[in-house]
């Protein structure tokens, strides 16, 4: 006999004190006294199942959820009609699921690297929950940071929750997790600001212990609205689309190519046409190539010149791997490959071309009318298809053949020297737990050297705000976007407005006390004298740069 089933949604959100959590402000306190605020509250949900009234357990299908801080909703397609009396997930995944291969998940799955930000790389596994943010003793003007990494197979806890749930049309449970219950009874100042879940550690026991306290459910509805299925449709696919052969490493996770812009040879010939077509500046003397140059797309000058020699304050970033991004420039303000491949254009300190005078001197080439023809059904020139392929064409620009790829895939050997500085890239400084590292992972972590998200990296401020002048919030005060340290050796100078030379001048900045501010990042706020390394370690950590 079949049983009746319903969907059944799990909305989680965060909370403080069953209010709305709120990011980046001291507006919390810990029962040592200090301040604290939260940057980031992260974590991995698994192993769903809930209990009937007469004691059944009835396991759910095999959902994992990534709840970032913004919170998360996950539906269950069929459960059965019953009465149920309990909700019980785990923070964590089971050890197979942990350590397996991250680079099978697809695009939008929870499990992506890319998507989560959680998986610890070629040290192997997910971070289960990751807790960043400040705070500051009483007295203190500036706050220091700390991070919380909760993780390892042993830590994977079970949460059960009581809830009154008659489940015969769909239904929808909430969930809240409140962080400042999570770190009750804990001192930053005493008990440490930093914990990477080691053997032992008594940071990463009380989380252990805490966790089944920070969790309750606050809602239960019924009759929840069905969600419509949309499908993205291709945009102006021309009659013999040929698609692009783009074949990714092994390890790399799947990026979430554009659907409504299929990668073709067509338009991939047509993007890179265009990318190298001064036509497209005002005085037809600069295209996108002047300034993204070689094999890193890039400039070896701290400003690239416009059409009228004049300069900006910004460095022109790489335009590799762009796949895996979802925020372009190095302030965000584009949310497209193809909103960001026309913003030059009309930029008066680059290009300075408006997009109707592009148009028109392409349709009076007469090259460009067939080209347009072969790569879009309709053959129109427009801003629209001009986008369309450049983005095809700088999808295509990938970056995974380094020494240290060929290292990994036992091609070649790193000297004792480059091997020392891979350690210490991804070594957490932890001295109270009597470790040193470099700690550069947390930002330059996964596959692509790059966490895709914005930092103050405690750099000397200038009127240069970053984030903010796009977000409006002056908690991304001096942020910027994490570049990629792929072909790091081919894209000097470095940070966002080519203050640095060398990489030697980018480890001594990391090496010695940050400039402080409200917004420093947290993983460097934590240690305020900065790294310390010997000048043994820092060559070393160049030498491991330089094999990317």
């Amino acid at each position: 006999m079949r049983v009746a089933a319903a969907p059944l949604q799990l909305q989680f959100v965060n909370e403080a004190d069953t209010k709305p959590l709120f990011l980046d402000s001291l507006r919390y306190q810990n029962t040592g006294g200090e301040s604290l605020s939260f940057t980031r509250v992260d974590y991995l949900v698994s192993g769903f199942s809930l209990t009937t009234a007469s004691g059944q357990r009835v396991r759910l299908e095999d959902e994992v959820a990534f709840v970032p801080h913004r919170g998360t909703k996950l539906r269950v397609a069929s459960v059965p009609n019953q009465t149920y009396s309990a909700l019980t997930f785990h923070i964590g995944l089971d050890p197979v699921t942990n350590h397996g291969d991250p680079s099978v998940h697809p695009p939008q799955s929870p499990l992506n690297p890319n998507r989560n930000r959680m998986h610890w790389d070629w040290q192997g596994g997910y971070i289960f929950m990751a807790l960043e943010g400040h705070w500051r003793a009483k007295g203190q003007r500036l706050p220091n940071g700390y991070a919380y990494h909760f993780a390892r197979n042993a830590n994977r806890v079970a949460i059960t929750l009581p809830v009154e749930l008659e489940l015969q049309s769909e239904s929808r449970l909430t969930i809240a997790f409140d962080p400042t219950k999570l770190l009750s009874g804990l001192s930053f100042e005493n008990d440490g600001s930093t914990t990477h879940s080691a053997n032992g550690d008594p940071v990463s026991d009380h989380i252990r212990a805490q966790l089944p306290e920070a969790f309750r459910v606050t809602r239960v509805d019924s009759d929840q609205p069905p969600r419509l299925a949309t499908r993205v449709k291709p945009i102006d696919l021309p009659k013999n689309p040929e698609p692009y052969p783009l074949r990714l490493p092994r390890g790399i996770p799947l990026p979430a190519f554009p659907l409504d812009n299929p990668i073709i040879k067509q338009r991939v010939s047509l993007g890179e046409r265009l990318f190298r077509e001064t036509k497209l500046s005002r005085n037809n003397s600069l295209s996108c190539a002047s300034c993204h140059q070689g094999d890193a797309l890039t400039d070896s000058r701290q400003f690239s010149p416009g059409v009228a020699g004049q300069h900006g304050n910004r460095h022109s970033m790489s335009l590799i791997n762009l796949a895996w991004k979802s925020r372009f420039f190095w302030d965000g303000r584009a949310g497209s490959l193809r909103e960001q491949a026309l913003q030059p254009i009309q930029d008066h300190l680059e290009m300075d071309e408006t997009l109707e005078s592009v148009v028109a001197k392409l349709e009076n080439d007469l090259t460009y009318p067939s080209l347009f023809k072969a790569a879009f059904g309709s053959g129109v020139i427009s801003p629209q298809t001009i986008s369309l392929a450049i983005e095809n064409f700088l999808l295509t620009r990938l970056s995974f053949d380094s020494k240290f790829d060929r290292h990994l895939k036992g091609q070649a050997k790193l000297s004792p020297s480059e091997q020392r500085g891979f350690e210490l890239f991804f070594t957490e400084s932890e001295p109270r737990m009597g470790r040193r590292g470099a700690d550069c992972f947390h930002c330059h972590g996964s596959a692509f050297f790059t966490d895709h998200a914005f930092h103050n990296n405690g750099l000397s401020v200038t009127d240069d705000i970053g984030l903010e002048k796009v977000s409006g919030r002056t908690s991304d005060r001096y942020k910027f976007i994490t570049p990629t340290l792929r072909k790091i050796g081919q894209t000097a100078p470095y940070m966002h407005d080519g203050r640095f030379q060398t990489l030697e001048e980018v480890v001594r900045h990391y090496n010695q006390a940050p400039t402080r501010t409200e917004t420093l990042d947290p993983n460097l706020a934590k240690h305020p004298n900065g790294l310390q390394l010997s000048v043994e370690d820092q060559a070393a950590l160049v030498a491991f740069l330089k094999t990317l």
